[in-house]
């Protein structure tokens, strides 16, 4: 048994017995990270990338290449660092799959809002829904930078289309800010649901999320302000 065994084992028998509530953030990613380092104490790269990032928040926010600038931290902790979020959003989207048919703005965050977990950048997503409101396919539309997402009209409706979709929804996120549209937001969805009615298909709603919050322009009466 090496030098670290035990201490490895009663971290292990604690979180079994208790959970991590007990844990604090040094001893919480020391855990972790006995998966990706298996013979070396773990606590001094636990301390390291707490005193980079700042908090357990800020480490899994970190990208692959701001890990591997942190002492002691290789390939394969940088591995398991990034694919603990990318687990936990793959498991949220997963649990959408129960959701098959959108009725209400509710539905549609529930929905849309796993889909933006971890995004750091601004991207847009369509819902393509058939006459009865179920859901024929998500489609993203738009991926950019924070505060800036491209979104292609004319791909919106060739999407919209090739979908056979009856209406769809549109969402973005605001990583950085807050669930208000901004003046070019409100432009946007005026142009994109006149494109969309000259081929028949109706824009039911435009989602904005941020964070674990959004606005509907639905709910707040945008959607029937448009002169189609």
């Amino acid at each position: 048994m090496g030098v670290h065994d035990g201490h490895r084992e009663r971290l292990k028998e604690s979180f079994l017995e208790y959970g991590l509530d007990s844990f604090n953030d040094i001893n919480a990613l020391e855990l972790l990270l006995f998966y990706a380092v298996p013979r070396r104490d773990t606590n001094p790269i636990a301390h390291a990338l707490i005193d980079r990032f700042e908090t357990l928040g800020g480490v899994f926010r970190a990208s692959e290449e701001e890990l591997l600038e942190v002492p002691g931290v290789g390939k394969s902790v940088a591995t398991l660092i990034l694919l603990v979020p990318e687990i936990m959003k793959k498991s949220c989207v997963s649990d959408t799959k129960t959701i098959i048919q959108i009725n209400n703005s509710d539905d549609a965050g529930k929905y849309l809002m796993p889909r933006y977990m971890n995004e750091q950048d601004e991207v847009a997503y369509m819902l393509c829904l058939d006459t009865q409101k179920r859901i024929i396919k998500c489609v993203e539309i738009g991926r950019g930078i924070v505060n800036s997402v491209d979104i292609n009209t004319r791909l919106i409706v060739e999407a919209a289309v090739k979908c056979k979709a009856s209406s769809v929804i549109i969402s973005h996120n605001h990583p950085d800010g807050v669930a208000l549209p901004s003046t070019e937001d409100n432009s946007s969805t005026a142009m994109i649901a006149k494109s969309l009615a000259l081929v028949g298909i109706n824009l039911a709603d435009h989602i904005i999320v941020a964070g674990d919050d959004y606005i509907s322009f639905a709910d707040s009466g945008f959607m029937r302000m448009i002169k189609i």
